[in-house]
């Protein structure tokens, strides 16, 4: 009778750990080196948003993280103060499935939220949730609504930390629905490795400067 083998034998599991180490190490250098270069960016943002439109600089949204645990990520504000009360208003003009929230041109957006989007420095403050160790540098990219709302494949998500970019989002393709946008999160944490994930952060730092992708 042929012996069954665990889905997760110990080398496997032995080599996770050793990534996960390796990859938390890599996250802190990289945010720690940048952090000085990163505040002053961060600082004239914020400056930016102040001038554009009075109100709170930062967006603290409850996002879905590894093991289904809810943590506060943080973004720099793009929208008006009253964006989350007007979305039911739009509601009717989604294009991608529910619960994701997508319009072209959504007139919630301030002019400086415009170009921050555009440039992915809104993002920046997520650099503390990296931190913190809530987030990663790459990733799958935490969801707004609970793992609840998953199908029980979306689940596989949940065995990492989310991340800043991924591999979905240096693939070009801005209006993925959810389901797609898993697909590739999955191929993603079936491949991990410190090359891979070193080879997405510079095809975000290209896709950035040549305004390509999805954030």
């Amino acid at each position: 009778m042929t012996e069954l083998v665990p889905i997760h034998s110990p080398p496997v599991l032995l080599f996770r750990k050793r990534y996960e180490v390796a990859k938390r190490i890599m996250d802190l250098t990289l945010v720690i080196l940048a952090l000085p270069a990163l505040l002053v960016i961060m600082a004239l943002v914020a400056l930016a948003i102040w001038i554009d439109d009075p109100g709170p600089i930062f967006f603290v949204q409850m996002r879905t993280g590894k093991g289904g645990r809810r943590f506060p990520m943080y973004k720099f504000r793009t929208m008006v103060k009253d964006a989350e009360e007007k979305k039911k208003e739009l509601a009717h003009l989604n294009e991608l499935t529910w619960p994701d929230f997508k319009i072209t041109n959504d007139p919630r957006i301030t002019r400086v939220g415009r170009i921050l989007r555009k440039t992915s420095l809104d993002e920046l403050p997520q650099v503390f949730n990296v931190l913190k160790g809530d987030m990663s540098l790459v990733g799958p990219r935490p969801t707004s609504f609970d793992s609840s709302t998953y199908s029980l494949w979306h689940t596989e998500r949940l065995e990492v930390l989310p991340g800043i970019t991924g591999l979905w989002q240096v693939s070009g393709r801005s209006s993925l629905d959810f389901d797609e946008r898993l697909r590739l999160d999955i191929e993603y944490i079936e491949r991990r490795s410190l090359w891979l994930d070193i080879q997405i952060l510079f095809r975000t730092v290209a896709a950035v400067f040549t305004q390509r992708g999805a954030y």
